[in-house]
């Protein structure tokens, strides 16, 4: 019976990272930061549809452009515009909600995060 270090021939894994790890709980909190804004913030019928519709969007943009096979590839400059305005997105969210501060955090941890993603990809 193989152990679990033994390798798989013909099968390659990613090596996932603390960083790795780090950037897919910041997807997550972006999108229940966008989910919690849409249902929270709005009237009725328009928290369902923000509520949804604003996630939803994310998770597009993030398979279409940012994922690591995404449909589209860009250049690396206008993937990283494309992240920003994503946590831009999110921060204006907390802010709207007032709650600049948790807003303000999620910018630097974000952004943060991207910033040494970038590097890491540039080697």
């Amino acid at each position: 019976m193989p152990e679990a270090s033994d390798a798989v021939p013909g099968v390659n894994r990613p090596n996932i990272t603390p960083l790795d790890i780090i950037r897919a709980v910041i997807l997550v909190a972006a999108i229940a930061s966008l989910a919690l804004w849409g249902f929270a913030m709005w009237a009725f019928p328009w928290n369902i549809v923000l509520g949804i519709g604003a996630p939803l969007l994310v998770l597009l943009v993030w398979a279409l452009f940012l994922s690591p096979r995404p449909v589209l590839n860009l250049h690396p400059f206008v993937r990283a515009a494309v992240e920003l305005l994503i946590y831009a997105g999110v921060t204006l969210a907390w802010w709207s909600m007032d709650q600049a501060w948790i807003g303000l955090g999620f910018a630097v941890v974000a952004v943060t995060s991207g910033l040494f993603a970038g590097r890491r990809n540039l080697r």
